[in-house]
């Protein structure tokens, strides 16, 4: 096995720039501890966790480690509420935020992530004050699955690599890390990050259809069979952009029903959920629309995503040992004189 070091691995003290992304049901504590274990490093999906359920997947994760050191991270979903921000944001952890966050601390978490917001200014101060902390800046393209943006990968590492490269840690004095997501499920897309400028990868699809992930069947399923036409890009399900397995009910919303749509959101309420609650009220709701109404995130690569039941370990090692014959390969096209 050969390594690629980066400036994450160093930090995270992790072998392998491969970081899980922290996908609700999907990264449990067997997925996450698989991904540690293979020498990256897994994060729990930790949306509408309470701090019960937190300190429960953490010391199940934590028995599945084959070094209780192995460093491991949680993902909350933290959107602002409220004054400007989107109408339908709410609070995922209903409160509990700085619990959430003393657990993490007190079980040794190594990585916070914050996605779809940035943490209040007193959990940073708290974080800090534990001598916690890991500074990177992740940035997902709008290929990725889940909660994204509109600007593809290609052209967002970049841009936010010039950003990172002005910035100084000032917990650890060291220059903010840029982890890249959106699009990369084999060892090409690990190179093309790193050469664009980041210093690791945040995969989901591709982890999503391994044997230790908690997805459904049927998630797994979707992945393994879906074509470039699969998804789509909606704010139906959450109320924010997100990009999952696309089904005909959902298309209807997003192509028949746009001012019903734009309407709704206007007044806070999310579509998904406002829909299933008036039709199961007025005795309409089926089975059929309940099951096309199932969030079911995929990024664009799940077309590319064709081999089922691997493990973690499996995937890890296959993406990495692409990643190092690229990136090794790579030198013999630079030279000091032109080979003619």
């Amino acid at each position: 096995m050969h390594y690629v070091t980066t400036a994450t691995t160093r930090l995270l003290g992790i072998q392998h720039p491969i970081m899980l992304a922290g996908m609700g049901q999907t990264s449990g504590a067997e997925l996450v501890a698989a991904v540690s274990n293979a020498g990256g490093i897994g994060v729990i999906g930790g949306v509408n966790y309470t701090p019960k359920m937190l300190r429960e997947m953490i010391m199940e994760l934590k028995t599945n480690l084959r070094d209780p050191n192995l460093p491991f991270g949680v993902d909350l979903l933290i959107p602002q509420v409220g004054g400007s921000a989107r109408k339908t944001n709410i609070d995922y952890t209903k409160g509990a935020l700085f619990e959430l966050v003393d657990i993490m601390i007190e079980t040794g978490t190594k990585l916070f992530v914050s996605a779809v917001g940035i943490p209040p200014k007193a959990v940073v101060d708290k974080l800090h004050a534990a001598e916690y902390g890991r500074p990177s800046q992740g940035i997902v393209g709008a290929e990725a699955g889940g909660h994204t943006g509109d600007i593809p990968t290609s052209i967002l590492i970049p841009a936010c690599a010039d950003i990172c490269k002005q910035y100084v840690s000032p917990l650890t004095g060291l220059p903010v890390q840029l982890v890249a997501a959106g699009g990369i499920y084999d060892g090409r897309g690990v190179a093309s990050a790193m050469m664009l400028g980041a210093s690791a990868v945040w995969i989901g699809t591709r982890f999503l259809a391994a044997r230790e992930s908690g997805a459904p069947e049927a998630a797994k399923k979707s992945v393994i069979e879906s074509g470039f036409d699969s998804t789509i890009r909606s704010t139906f399900w959450s109320g924010r952009p997100l990009r999952a397995l696309a089904t005909p009910y959902v298309l209807d919303w997003e192509k028949n029903r746009q001012p019903e749509f734009l309407e709704l959101q206007s007044q806070g309420k999310v579509v998904m959920e406002h829909e299933l609650d008036k039709l199961a009220h007025e005795g309409k709701l089926t089975e059929e629309i309940e099951e096309q109404s199932v969030l079911r995130p995929m990024g664009l690569v799940a077309a590319l995503v064709t081999k089922s039941n691997q493990s973690a370990g499996e995937i890890v090692d296959e993406i990495m040992g692409e990643a190092y014959e690229i990136l090794t390969g790579a030198s013999v096209l630079v030279s000091s004189t032109p080979k003619l």
